[in-house]
């Protein structure tokens, strides 16, 4: 007899649902999210309406709802003879108490701070919206039709700002720091999830305002040796949605291409990323502030943005300043084309 007929085993589903063994397991054990027959009374077998309910417990994960919740959700998904027989999960334990409480007796505060700070997607998320966590899960399990839903939602929802700055940015900061503590792993997540942000980011800049040709540009790029390119996209995007010019010179720009970007282009200002001091280069970024254009009698020089943590520890020059983040940075550059910087809470949506 096909093994099918009695259910397929944790592995199998797992497999099918592109999550671990150990959370099935573990969803089986804490929220009751468990089969409704197990092979000799022990060992777990997963009908069709067994990984119906698991599939729902994953959309709902996914989309940020915390899994106690996500669980009474989706149990609703077996028909009720087995999902209220004598007021039990079968292979689970008793509905009462499959949403243990913060603070409960049988939860223990190193236990709620794990929960608090993983959330399932085994990534050091700590204190952060709800749509970061559905991410974080998305990513981890590599799914990209979720992610990619996830970030448009995000957009139109809290607007480009407080998506980076609260949902984009806190994802991929904690895949990060877990690729750095795991060795070579998660690797394939921080690369699926950038590229995913970085498709929803370009996607918002191309639907702004059509910018002014004729209006001197911004520069947007990171500097020699300096790979990472999304926060001058996100930068990019803002600046598109208020219709202002850009030029993405993107990753690594060596000191020579930049200083004839700059002379072709005469920008009203540069932004340059520096992620780590180890890039920051001091010495080109005073040499675009001092590069002069124009017709003589009317020479001016681009502002300087030192964007990034990696040009923290001095005082920027003159000619130079250095925002904390995106919502500074939109404003600065917004004024140097009469904006007054104040409409930021248009591009930054809802915030927190």
């Amino acid at each position: 007899m096909n093994d099918t007929a009695h259910g397929i085993t944790t592995g199998a589903v797992a497999r099918r649902l592109g999550v671990s063994p150990t959370t099935v397991r573990s969803w089986d054990r804490r929220y009751g999210i468990g089969p409704a027959a197990r092979a000799d009374g022990r060992h777990r077998r997963w009908s069709p309406e067994d990984v119906a309910m698991l599939e729902e417990m994953c959309r709902l994960t996914s989309s940020g709802v915390p899994p106690a919740e996500a669980a009474r959700a989706a149990r609703q998904v077996r028909p009720p003879a087995v999902r209220d027989r004598g007021g039990e999960t079968a292979g689970g334990p008793p509905a009462a108490a499959l949403a243990e409480p913060a603070g409960s007796a049988t939860t223990t505060p190193a236990t709620e701070t794990a929960r608090r700070t993983t959330d399932g997607s085994g990534l050091p998320l700590g204190d952060v919206r709800h749509e970061c966590r559905g991410l974080a899960r998305a990513a981890v399990r590599l799914d990209g039709p979720v992610m990619e839903a996830l970030l448009r939602a995000a957009l139109a929802e809290h607007g480009l700002v407080a998506a980076w700055e609260e949902i984009m940015a806190p994802t991929l900061h904690a895949v990060g720091r877990k690729w750095e503590s795991s060795g070579d792993r998660y690797v394939e997540v921080e690369h699926l999830l950038s590229w995913h942000i970085s498709t929803a980011l370009r996607r918002a800049a191309v639907t702004g305002p059509e910018a002014v040709s004729a209006a001197s540009p911004v520069v947007l790029a990171c500097v020699p040796s300096e790979q990472h390119t999304l926060p001058l996209e996100a930068l990019a995007a803002g600046l598109a949605e208020r219709g202002l010019p850009t030029r993405m010179f993107g990753a690594a720009v060596p000191a020579e291409a930049l200083d004839a970007a700059v002379r072709r282009s005469g920008p009203a200002a540069v932004v340059l990323w520096s992620q780590a001091r180890s890039t920051a280069n001091h010495a080109l970024a005073r040499h675009v502030a001092g590069t002069a254009f124009g017709v003589r009698g009317a020479r001016t020089a681009p502002l300087v943005l030192l964007a990034g943590p990696g040009w923290l520890g001095r005082t920027p020059a003159p000619g130079m300043v250095r925002p904390t983040g995106l919502r500074e940075a939109l404003g600065i550059v917004s004024r140097l084309y009469g904006g007054t910087g104040e409409d930021e809470a248009r591009v930054g949506g809802t915030g927190r």
